[in-house]
């Protein structure tokens, strides 16, 4: 009965077709509604952060009024209160804003379809998955999906923001006017918000790592300083500001997910042989 029930090489191959066909059908539905509704998304939603009231300013200017209101000393935070802040958007390319139109509506589609998409590959999976795997690796979907989403948030609303409120104010000579391109735009927004969505897999690409014993969470102890380093490059890199505020705003939510990834690795064999002992001693010392 179990030789009956086994799929041939081709079932699998068929499988795999229709389970493409059903991914890029919904995709292109998804892209068309996005398309649609792309000119309403585009002046609400993606242009938010080029004008002085979008919610991450006014929240960061509450706060700042909050602590000056504690003591002067406080007052640390950059000016998020200037309501001339505003960043002139020109295209300089005759096709760009047809492009710009098709493309965001399509990563926009692939963002609404990724919990349909990683539905559509948990069941191709999932018949070669014992029940006890089935259980465990059906958290790790819900749970990479919510990371995902968790980090495109932390992107639009934090990264990009920040990084385009310093480089659109930053000024080389007085003698140059400031305006950014469509493209340019485009690209630094899509990169930053994308980037934290994989970079909030980094978790749960640690937690598939260690169950197939590659990764221990004595890496990520012995390697914490250098962790530390990295991240503050990185965060100094994602965002070029001078201002301490602006670095630990980015460094601070990465190195949470370096933690959060030690936590959900394996502990080597020696490590859990070394907390036995001490455990047992300081029973017998008991």
């Amino acid at each position: 009965m179990e030789q009956q029930n086994e799929m041939s090489f081709w079932d699998h191959l068929e499988e795999l077709r229709w389970t493409l066909f059903r991914s890029i059908l919904a995709l292109f539905i998804f892209a068309i509604g996005s398309f649609a509704f792309m000119p309403t998304l585009f002046d609400k939603v993606i242009m938010a952060p080029c004008y002085s009231d979008f919610i991450f300013y006014r929240w960061l200017c509450s706060l700042n009024q909050w602590l000056v209101d504690k003591s002067e000393y406080f007052n640390v935070l950059p000016d998020f209160c200037n309501d001339n802040f505003h960043v002139d958007i020109v295209n300089i390319k005759l096709a760009s804003q047809f492009f710009t139109h098709m493309s965001t509506s399509f990563w926009l589609a692939l963002v609404l379809t990724f919990p349909y998409l990683m539905w559509e590959i948990w069941k191709f999976i999932s018949p070669a998955l014992y029940e006890n795997e089935k259980k465990n690796v059906r958290w790790v979907f819900l749970f990479g999906t919510i990371m995902f989403f968790i980090g495109c948030s932390v992107g639009y609303l934090l990264v990009f923001p920040l990084t385009l409120r310093f480089l659109a104010t930053y000024q080389l000579s007085a003698a140059i006017t400031e305006q950014v391109s469509l493209d340019s735009y485009m690209n630094n927004f899509l990169m930053l918000v994308f980037i934290m969505g994989v970079v909030f897999e980094m978790p749960l690409v640690s937690w598939l790592l260690s169950k197939i014993g590659i990764l221990h969470r004595g890496f990520f102890h012995k390697y914490r300083r250098h962790a530390i380093i990295g991240l503050l490059v990185a965060a100094a890199f994602i965002t070029p500001s001078s201002d301490p505020f602006t670095l630990g705003a980015v460094f601070f939510p990465l190195y949470g997910l370096y933690e959060l990834s030690a936590f959900f690795v394996r502990k080597e064999p020696k490590e859990d042989e070394d907390e036995e002992d001490e455990e047992e001693n300081t029973i017998a010392n008991a």
